[in-house]
């Protein structure tokens, strides 16, 4: 949806892709104690979840079957065209919002915990 909105068209494999990766970032707090702050988990879920993803992904259907589904060669930092600094650093708070998300969706679907969180601390004094 997002790419729908930011370019305005997208691609079947980026509904694949955005699926897996906002389940795989709903499976952080399941491992992790709520007290990670918020923006800790968006920097897994970019730096573990969503851009080493993204590469495998732009690797299959942009490099071998040549889809051109996206390119980001040119913009700065960029691995082989298929992940960039900036996008990384955006999914980061992508990667936020879907933590929240999969949060609120447990608690009012399934009756897990209420969300809680820390944006920059530790909650509760504590830490690993």
């Amino acid at each position: 949806m997002l790419e729908l909105l930011w370019r305005g068209r997208s691609h079947w494999t980026m509904f694949l892709l955005g699926g897996l990766c906002f389940v795989l970032i709903g499976a952080i707090n399941e491992v992790i104690p709520w007290e990670m702050p918020l923006v800790l988990q968006g920097v897994m879920g970019s730096g573990c979840i969503v851009t080493p993803l993204e590469f495998l992904t732009g690797c299959i259907v942009n490099l071998w079957l040549g889809w051109g589904v996206w390119d980001y060669s040119g913009l700065p930092c960029n691995l082989l065209g298929q992940i960039c600094l900036p996008f990384s650093l955006l999914w980061v708070v992508v990667a936020m919002a879907a933590a929240v998300l999969d949060d609120w969706l447990r608690w009012r679907w399934f009756g897990e915990e209420q969300p809680h969180y820390t944006l920059f601390r530790w909650g509760k004094g504590e830490r690993p």
